[in-house]
């Protein structure tokens, strides 16, 4: 006998900062017969996702697309360009940073850890001082994170690499931009980034699946002298294949349509009116938070995320049962705390195919599921981002 399970109307708000929605248009493009990975028309498509990457990342060097989870991406920054051995800087800016560390320690990688509180941005000057403090230049890599997903903190890359200019030190700079390819303004060129690594699921609207690392020169001549293992991984098997729109092995065909189709989206909205367009629905997202009563966890106001934003939950109330009271209620998902952020935290995310509406939905959720779950708390806060969505241009590009 057929059982039938009740289902809630309406679609489902997945408000976590990632996996992100994915638009239907993107859903579409994924939809289509899979064809030859070695024929003509995968060369077509290969050719053009890996030159329309460099595009969003700002950049002309080589962009490597594996079928893998960010974490893959992390493993070929440090796989290619290191040895056995090799110290490597590191900050600890939230729960991501701190897998980095731990993936690092791993491959068997000395790790120097500039500790930190998960409520503030890398610190260049402490960047700056222990990198000045590396007489020996044992240092080979500073690897930091630009978009702390755990934490809804963003550092600022360029003072990152001014600092590293600053020490005089020949050290590689690596830059984790898996919550803000797509989101937030980078530029690997203009920065002076040597490694920057990404994934699918978040600013670029796809699902999981796909990972990137883009190879600067610099890090191009490491990986000739690079004595850790690698093979899934490893640069020189990729890129002459690339040139021609190729993969050495098989590539996650469907997962590239949906990419192509997601940069056509994101260059004709055109990239300033995107990282714009999260910058209004952060501002917004944080009027909202304050008008609560409640606190935004990014104590920096100059460094809170354009992609999400981390709520602390006041006088000890468990987050996660808030989140439950929400998905029960309303049919919303929440991002959950992570690491030492268990229970403390709920994250709103606000990146991706997103729009006004969206948001305001998104908070209205929120300030319902407050109420419903009897956290204290002030009303008006969805008042508070509609009023400041009404009267700011919607095309505005500062």
């Amino acid at each position: 006998m057929l059982t039938l399970h009740s289902h809630p109307s309406g679609r489902h708000f997945l408000q976590i900062p990632g996996p992100t929605n994915v638009p239907d248009r993107v859903l579409r493009a994924i939809d289509q017969p899979t064809i030859d990975h070695r024929g003509p028309a995968f060369g077509a498509l290969g050719r053009a996702v890996l030159e329309g990457m460099q595009r969003i990342f700002q950049t002309a060097s080589p962009v490597v697309i594996y079928p893998s989870s960010g974490t893959g991406a992390w493993e070929a920054a440090l796989v290619n360009t290191l040895s056995p051995g090799d110290a490597v800087l590191m900050a600890e800016t939230g729960h991501f940073a701190s897998l980095w560390c731990r993936l690092a320690r791993r491959l068997g990688l000395e790790v120097d850890l500039i500790e930190g509180d998960w409520r503030h941005p890398v610190d260049p000057a402490r960047i700056a001082e222990r990198l000045a403090a590396d007489a020996a230049r044992r240092i080979k890599a500073v690897c930091v994170v630009h978009n702390e997903t755990s934490t809804g903190v963003a550092s600022d890359i360029a003072a990152v690499r001014a600092a590293i200019d600053g020490a005089g030190h020949p050290a590689l700079l690596m830059v984790d931009t898996i919550s803000s390819l797509g989101a937030i303004d980078y530029r690997h060129d203009e920065w002076g980034v040597d490694v920057s690594i990404s994934g699918s699921q978040k600013g670029l609207m796809l699902p999981p699946g796909l990972s990137f690392n883009v190879v600067g020169p610099r890090a191009l001549a490491a990986a000739g002298s690079a004595r850790l293992p690698r093979s899934y991984w490893d640069w020189r098997e990729m890129l002459g294949p690339n040139e021609n729109g190729y993969f050495p092995y098989t590539p996650a065909t469907n997962l590239l349509y949906g990419l192509h189709e997601a940069i056509a989206m994101l260059e004709a909205e055109g990239l300033p009116r995107v990282y714009a367009r999260h910058r209004r629905h952060a501002e917004a997202a944080r009027l909202a938070v304050r008008a609560w009563g409640l606190e935004v966890l990014c104590a920096d106001a100059a460094a809170c995320s354009p992609a999400l934003t981390a709520v602390l939950m006041p006088g000890g109330q468990g987050a996660d049962a808030l989140r439950r009271t929400i998905l029960a209620r309303f049919d919303m998902s929440l991002g959950q705390g992570l690491g030492r952020l268990s229970d403390r935290v709920f994250r709103i995310g606000h990146l991706g195919h997103f729009n006004d509406l969206t948001l305001c939905g998104t908070l209205a959720g929120v300030e319902m599921g407050l109420a419903a779950a009897g956290v204290p708390h002030r009303g008006g806060g969805v008042r508070a981002a509609m009023e400041f969505l009404a009267r700011a241009p919607r095309d505005a590009r500062g």
